[in-house]
């Protein structure tokens, strides 16, 4: 699920680390676009093997907000990736059972 918050537009790209981390069954990450933009955020597991595709499509200058439900993974390190424009930035995450 992706929610708009649309009151907050910044200045710069941003890739949040998610919260809660380490997260059991759900987890939130959020973003933020300074430009109207193609976004692809993506979901690998450790040995970096596309999971999931979280996003990908144009959107409009703003805030938003991604779910995870991690009770369709494994407990154990994986890493979402976030590619807007010439903006491209990874980070890690946990599960825990």
């Amino acid at each position: 699920m992706v929610v708009i918050m649309k009151d907050f537009v910044p200045d710069e790209y941003f890739l949040s680390q998610n919260y809660p981390d380490p997260f059991k069954e759900k987890t939130t990450i959020k973003y933020c676009l300074p430009e109207n933009v193609k976004v692809k955020l993506e979901l690998f597991d450790s040995k970096k093997n596309k999971i999931k595709t979280l996003v990908d499509e144009t959107k409009e200058a703003g805030t938003y907000q991604v779910e995870i439900d991690g009770k369709e993974l494994q407990m154990g390190y994986y890493y979402y990736k976030m590619q807007a424009g010439s903006y491209e930035k990874t980070k890690k995450i946990r599960i825990e059972r």
